[in-house]
């Protein structure tokens, strides 16, 4: 037979919690997005840092669509398209180091080994940069229900 096995003072007081303790707090709310003030804050730091670095890095046909609604995985999308493959790659590492420099993390991302699409996950801010002829063919504005600029302008013109 094994042996015996005594539980800690830690582990007593656990176990001896008053149902009342228990109902007041019983578990921390679900992992989801939350939105207080000060993550509304950071999303629009990390949105103002991406403009800023796709007009330096002089991204083409910038668009932006607003997510509120129509998903919980962003509150913005970002998409912009760059004139090469080492184009696309140059604006990307700058937009994650700058959100990086910024404070906005964890910043995650997809396809920077190849550079015909890169996928930057900032948390409330996706941005997609893509090869021209790649952003035509997957055309992620008619999916998420925005214009590109040169449609914007016909309709307006």
């Amino acid at each position: 037979m094994g042996a015996l096995v005594t539980p800690s003072t830690e582990d007593q007081a656990l176990n001896h919690m008053p149902l009342r303790e228990a109902d007041v707090a019983p578990f921390p709310p679900a992992a989801g997005p939350t939105h207080r003030p000060a993550d509304a804050q950071a999303g629009r730091d990390a949105l103002t840092v991406a403009r800023h670095c796709l007009d330096d890095m002089k991204a083409e046909e910038t668009v932006e669509i607003d997510l509120v609604g129509k998903t919980s995985l962003a509150d913005t999308m970002m998409i912009a398209s760059g004139r090469s493959h080492r184009h696309v790659g140059s604006i990307a590492e700058r937009v994650i180091e700058a959100l990086k420099g910024a404070g906005v993390g964890p910043v995650r991302v997809e396809g920077l080994s190849t550079c015909d699409w890169v996928l930057i996950d900032a948390g409330d801010l996706i941005i997609h940069v893509f090869r021209p002829e790649v952003r035509g063919f997957y055309n992620l504005e008619k999916m998420w229900g925005a214009s590109r600029p040169a449609e914007q302008e016909r309709l307006v013109g």
